[in-house]
């Protein structure tokens, strides 16, 4: 909290606060993040938006046909979501961008209230490991029954598809953990599962 606190003191006109869910809630898809990004969705109040995150993301999504528009790093650039729908797993900023395993645990309800708010849901790609446990979590799945793995898929019990990849951070992309092809492969295989 002092941390938030702090932030909003450095930087008054930024959002600084909980960053909603982006995107139809009839959407069959649901992309879900880790955090908000300090610089990124911390300061314009828009997932994945103003932060290297969103780049990689946000032109897959345009690519695929989930998003139309062009994404410009500002919530006023015009871009709209048609098959997806954008959440984290923690929906204020954290320290250090990782979040306490507290704060993970007190913003699930957030997970399974946005779970609930999407009756056509088909799917949801996880984008990295703490997204893929708050996830299970939501549904009461012990972790260790699905595990995280790039490229990955599983069915819940509810028979939505979990599909894992690696987060789409700046850390990731630059190493080459995580390059577009791969990034790509992921959501093309659930768009095509999706129909």
């Amino acid at each position: 909290m002092a941390y938030r606190t702090a932030n909003r003191a450095k930087w008054p006109d930024w959002h600084n606060g909980p960053v909603p869910c982006w995107g139809p809630q009839d959407a069959p898809l649901l992309v879900l993040g880790l955090a908000p990004g300090v610089k990124g969705a911390n300061r314009t109040g828009r997932p994945f938006t103003g932060d290297h995150a969103g780049k990689l993301l946000y032109a897959t999504l345009l690519k695929f046909g989930l998003a139309h528009g062009a994404y410009r790093e500002d919530p006023s650039d015009g871009m709209a979501l048609t098959g997806v729908r954008i959440a984290n797993a923690v929906r204020c900023v954290p320290p250090e961008n990782l979040p306490t395993p507290a704060e993970i645990t007190t913003c699930n309800r957030y997970v399974v209230a946005e779970r609930a708010a999407m009756p056509g849901l088909k799917a949801v790609l996880a984008l990295g490991l703490v997204a893929h446990n708050a996830l299970l979590k939501s549904y009461r799945i012990p972790v260790a029954r699905m595990k995280f793995a790039h490229g990955a898929v599983h069915v819940l019990p509810d028979g939505v598809r979990l599909a894992d990849s690696y987060h789409v951070s700046r850390y990731n992309t630059q190493t080459g953990r995580l390059t577009t092809e791969m990034f790509e492969a992921v959501v093309a295989d659930l768009v095509r599962r999706l129909g």
